[in-house]
């Protein structure tokens, strides 16, 4: 456990280090579930190909400690929580989760983000009004509204959708693919058979294992070429 400063204060910042103790960061972002067991496993999961992962908490100030189940009343408790969320601080806990990372000694400069559906979207923005290294963005529902954003994005980033998604239309993932189309160091790759949090290993009204498999693979690809540790 690390300690994050921001602008309003000092928050704890759960920290998962590799086995060497030392490697390229990943700002790890959250869903709307907060930082539960599932996130701890994706945690994990990355600690253990060598990156220094941290987790802000993104609701910190008005949902200190917030998780919740995985099913439709937890969805809604979630969904009815994340209204009291402000992007624009969000952003900016991310952008500093992200400075905090580079100046400890066991990262260093090389540092990235990777988020998943309300991470997803922030991992993009992140990507356009910071530095990071890497960007990876999983289901981000604000990403087709916002992929103007996208010609500020000068990191390898790599977009992932389910082509089924209940929240995120087709045609708003085809308009992610045509911008990614022109966008050098961008990729995007949709499990069409797959909707939304299909890699949510812990929700099963969510999860495909199949497609999770898929996308994870092309994940780790990504990073290991991108940002190897």
């Amino acid at each position: 456990m690390d300690r994050l400063s921001l602008s309003d204060g000092a928050v704890s910042l759960p920290v998962w280090l590799p086995a060497g103790g030392s490697g390229p960061g990943l700002v790890l972002i959250q869903e709307i579930f907060g930082l539960d067991a599932y996130l701890s496993e994706v945690a994990a999961s990355l600690a253990s190909l060598g990156y220094v992962v941290a987790v802000p908490e993104l609701f910190h100030r008005f949902a200190p400690g917030w998780s919740s189940s995985h099913d439709a009343a937890g969805v809604a408790r979630s969904m009815e929580v994340s209204s009291q969320f402000d992007p624009a601080s969000g952003l900016s806990d991310v952008l500093a989760t992200l400075t905090h990372r580079r100046s400890l000694p066991e990262v260093g400069p090389r540092a990235g983000v990777l988020g998943f559906c309300l991470g997803g979207s922030l991992a993009f923005t992140a990507a356009a009004a910071g530095d990071p290294s890497v960007a990876v963005s999983f289901y981000g529902s604000t990403v087709a509204g916002q992929i103007g954003l996208l010609s500020s994005v000068s990191c390898p980033i790599q977009f992932h959708f389910g082509g089924r998604d209940q929240f995120i239309p087709r045609t708003d993932v085809a308009v992610v693919e045509a911008a990614v189309a022109s966008h050098p160091g961008a990729e995007i790759h949709v499990q069409e058979d797959a909707g939304h949090a299909f890699h949510n290993r812990v929700a099963p009204m969510f999860y495909r294992p199949e497609a999770a498999a898929r996308a994870w693979d092309l994940t780790v690809e990504f990073l290991r070429r991108t940002l190897p540790a």
